[in-house]
């Protein structure tokens, strides 16, 4: 579906690939994006409430934010700071994100939206799609890909899940 010339509509004002046609993530995201709404495959939200104390926000992971910010005024916090994370796509509690944007954004989904929205109870897995080398090579410069990130996950050890 997506690894075809119809996606190649950005065309590149950097140096090393000047005047190429290249993948363009808007268009690939919106390919996403249709694919994924048609099987009811939605956007969703998970609006929570930021402590920096532990024991609190231990204890206040599985509630609401409405919740939880009654939760912190009353064990002191005086104004909780509200804060909400986003994922693109959200069904019987699996989350999708679709990163086709620099390679900071990939460690990002997956060290703190997935690991929010697990902790939080909202999903069980997270899944991460992601250009390959060869499709990434064929795009602008930062992109992640991959073959690169299993690399950085596995760099972790089994000190993250």
């Amino acid at each position: 579906m997506l690894f075809r010339s119809d996606y190649k509509t950005k065309i590149s004002s950097e140096k090393t690939k000047m005047g190429n046609k290249l993948y363009s993530p808007i268009e690939l995201n919106k390919a996403f994006d249709d694919k994924f709404n048609q099987k009811n495959w939605n956007e969703s939200r998970y609006n929570y409430y930021i402590t920096l104390n532990r024991e609190l926000m231990e204890k206040s992971l599985l509630m609401s934010a409405k919740e939880q910010k009654e939760f912190f005024i009353k064990n002191g916090e005086k104004d909780p700071i509200f804060s909400y994370n986003q994922t693109d796509f959200v069904k019987d509690k699996i989350a999708v994100e679709v990163q086709f944007g620099k390679y900071s954004f990939v460690a990002y989904d997956l060290f703190v939206k997935h690991m929010l929205f697990y902790s939080g109870g909202k999903i069980n897995l997270g899944i991460e799609i992601l250009a390959n080398k060869k499709m990434q090579a064929q795009m602008s410069s930062g992109v992640a890909y991959f073959e690169g990130e299993v690399y950085n996950v596995m760099r972790q050890g089994r000190n993250s899940p």
